[in-house]
């Protein structure tokens, strides 16, 4: 937590964002700064899939900053979750994007096509063909393929997000306790030796 705190943008710098600007005073409401059982389980699902299906440095912060608002997710901890996706996991996501879209839909391009066309010299219109048979349609297999990489990744954010909090709660809880038994225990001890 104290790391995400730390790395995540404050409240002032997000408001400063020239996307966020127009809609600042929505963004600024404390509920979605806390950090609850609840708003952190969302932040971490908005997060994860804004970062992972919007693939735009700068556009991942803002988008989860603006759709925090009618989720009531927060703020924070979805933008600390837009990092995930970065320069080092974009090509194995990119990658796994189109492979999936290829499973799911059948959608493949002829790579050969496209070599041929570039060799031949060949027309815009011969382009826009190869395009819309060949391309397009690999091309939206690939967005889509992201699209469900998106979701399934928001939704295991969102259950390992629940069992982390409840965890952390419980250690929370026993520390608690442990600190309440070791003062009984240190004060009966003493009026054992005072008495």
């Amino acid at each position: 937590m104290n790391w995400i705190r730390r790395n995540s943008p404050t409240r002032e710098d997000l408001l400063e964002s020239r996307f966020v600007k127009p809609f600042a005073h929505r963004v600024a409401h404390s509920h979605l700064w806390r950090f609850t059982r609840t708003s952190v389980r969302r932040g971490t699902a908005l997060g994860l899939f804004v970062g992972i299906f919007f693939l735009i440095p700068g556009v991942q912060i803002a988008g989860v900053a603006l759709l925090a608002l009618p989720f009531r997710a927060n703020i924070p901890i979805g933008a600390a979750m837009t990092f995930l996706s970065n320069p080092l996991t974009t090509p194995l996501i990119l990658a796994a994007s189109v492979w999936l879209g290829n499973v799911l839909f059948g959608l493949r391009t002829n790579v050969a096509d496209l070599y041929v066309l570039y060799d031949e010299g060949a027309s815009l219109v011969e382009w826009w063909h190869w395009f819309t048979a060949n391309a397009g349609p690999a091309l939206l297999g690939g967005v889509a393929g992201l699209f469900v990489i998106s979701v399934v990744s928001a939704v295991v954010g969102y259950v390992l997000a629940s069992i982390g909090w409840d965890a952390w709660i419980r250690l929370r809880w026993r520390r608690k306790i442990r600190r309440a038994r070791d003062k009984r225990l240190e004060a009966s001890t003493s009026d054992t030796v005072a008495g």
